[in-house]
């Protein structure tokens, strides 16, 4: 059961980490890359923390990346432990070790777009 849960809520919190990182970084540069301003200066009022977060995009990226990180480190320290030998549990094992790794490497390529949009593309666009 604790080898399940590892399994599954390493990837699940670097997946949200990540998609944080598009909300913070991504979305604003989006929004103005389109023309939509005025969109983001009402999200903006709306939701004063997107301001908080992308006045500190390295910090975000940093702990993304370190939640990555460590999701992928208990992905591989678990890539050989057996699953149970009930086999309605076997397949729910296999079943969350494959969704599992859907979520990783989602949650490394948002990384990878979020981190475009904040450190790249304002000085490709500009």
């Amino acid at each position: 059961m604790r080898l399940a849960l590892r399994e599954a809520a390493a990837p699940a919190l670097a997946l949200f980490a990540s998609a944080g990182t598009l909300i913070c970084c991504a979305l604003p540069a989006l929004l103005v890359t389109i023309g939509a301003g005025a969109v983001m200066a009402g999200l903006a009022s709306n939701a004063p923390g997107l301001i908080f977060l992308s006045a500190h995009k390295e910090w975000v990226f940093a702990i993304a990346a370190g939640l990555l990180a460590a999701a992928f480190a208990v992905r591989w320290a678990t890539r050989n432990a057996p699953c149970p030998a009930d086999p309605a549990q076997a397949a729910a094992c296999t079943r969350m070790r494959k969704l599992g790794g859907w979520a990783l490497w989602s949650a490394l390529v948002l990384l990878l777009i979020g981190g475009f949009f904040a450190f790249f593309a304002a000085e490709l666009l500009l």
